[in-house]
């Protein structure tokens, strides 16, 4: 238990300092903007598909998931 009460205030403090630093609007801009991404805007409706985006995201979160299972 002593292992997972450490993991978790690491955990912790990672979300706390991202959620500092978007808060903060720190390098981020590009999220939402990236070749790939459809926006289409008309009187009275937009629309939003961010597909590459989605892609880098699930990209990075699968790589970082993979590093935590080596690392076990």
């Amino acid at each position: 238990m002593k292992n997972l009460g450490i993991t978790l205030v690491f955990l912790g403090a990672f979300v706390t300092l991202v959620g500092v630093l978007l808060y903060a609007g720190v390098g981020l801009s590009w999220i939402g903007r990236l070749p790939g991404d459809i926006r289409i805007v008309k009187p009275g409706c937009s629309i939003y598909l961010p597909i590459t985006t989605c892609i880098v995201l699930s990209a990075f979160v699968s790589a970082v998931l993979f590093i935590i299972r080596m690392s076990r």
